[in-house]
C-alpha cells in the first residue's frame, strides 16, 4: 500500500474529496504551511494526522522547501498531492519528487496558468472551461496532464458561478487521477505521462459532464 501525503494552505475541498474517496494508498499526513488553515481541524476530525511546516519560520523559500521535503520524507511519503497549497515550490524541491508530485489547476492547461483563471477566462470570452490535473514540473502549471475536465462558460456566469461549477469537476478528477496513480496505472516517463499499455482510457482523458 503506498504512502501519500497531501498539502494545503487553506480549507482543502480537494483535499476532503481525495480523503472521502478511500483511495487505495495510506494518507500519512495532511500538511499546512499555515497553521490556521481551516483543512487542517477537518483532516484531524477524521482521524488523518496533520502537521504544520510553517512558511513564515523560514529565512528563504529553498529553506522552506527543503524543511518540507525532509518532513514528507520522514512520514514515508511516496506521492505528494497538492490541495490548494499557494506555495510556488522551488525546483530543488519538484525534482526530488520528479513523478511523485500531483496538482489540480482551474483551468484547461495549458490555458489560463498561475492565478485569477475564472475571471480571465470570462475577460477573454472562451466558451469552455475547465481543470487539469498534471504531475508538476519547475515550470510553473506546465506539467504532463493526467485527467482534464470540461464545462461550459454560459453567458450568465460570473466568476464565482463558473468557479463553483469548475470546482464541483476538480472534486471528481483528482481523486480518479491519484487513483490511476496509486495502483500504478499511470506514471511520469520521460516528462510524458503514460498509461498501463500506452493508452489513455477515454473516460480519463477528458471528462465532459453532462449539462
Amino acid at each position: 500500500m503506498k504512502r501519500y501525503v497531501i498539502l494545503i494552505s487553506g480549507r482543502g475541498s480537494n483535499m476532503q474529496a481525495l480523503i472521502e474517496a478511500q483511495l487505495p494508498g495510506q494518507c500519512v499526513a495532511v500538511i499546512s504551511n499555515r497553521p490556521e488553515a481551516a483543512g487542517l481541524a477537518w483532516a484531524a476530525g477524521r482521524g488523518v494526522p496533520t502537521r504544520v511546516v510553517d512558511h513564515r519560520q523560514y529565512p528563504s523559500r529553498e529553506a522552506f522547501d527543503a524543511a518540507l521535503a525532509e518532513e514528507i520524507e520522514r512520514l514515508g511519503g511516496e506521492l505528494v498531492l497538492l490541495a490548494g497549497f499557494m506555495r510556488i515550490l522551488t525546483e530543488g524541491f519538484v525534482r526530488r519528487f520528479s513523478g511523485r508530485l500531483i496538482n489540480i489547476h482551474p483551468s484547461l492547461l495549458p490555458a489560463f496558468p498561475g492565478l485569477r483563471t475564472h475571471e480571465a477566462a470570462l475577460a477573454t470570452g472562451v466558451r469552455v472551461h475547465g481543470c487539469t490535473v498534471h504531475f508538476v514540473t519547475p515550470a510553473l502549471d506546465c506539467g504532463p496532464i493526467i485527467i482534464q475536465a470540461a464545462v461550459p462558460v454560459l453567458a450568465a456566469d460570473t466568476s464565482e458561478s463558473l468557479a463553483a461549477r469548475v470546482l464541483a469537476q476538480e472534486h471528481i478528477i483528482y481523486p480518479q487521477a491519484a487513483r490511476a496513480v496509486l495502483e500504478g496505472r499511470c506514471r511520469l516517463a520521460d516528462g510524458r505521462v503514460v498509461w498501463e499499455g500506452d493508452a489513455t482510457p477515454a473516460h480519463l482523458a477528458l471528462r465532459v459532464p453532462a449539462q
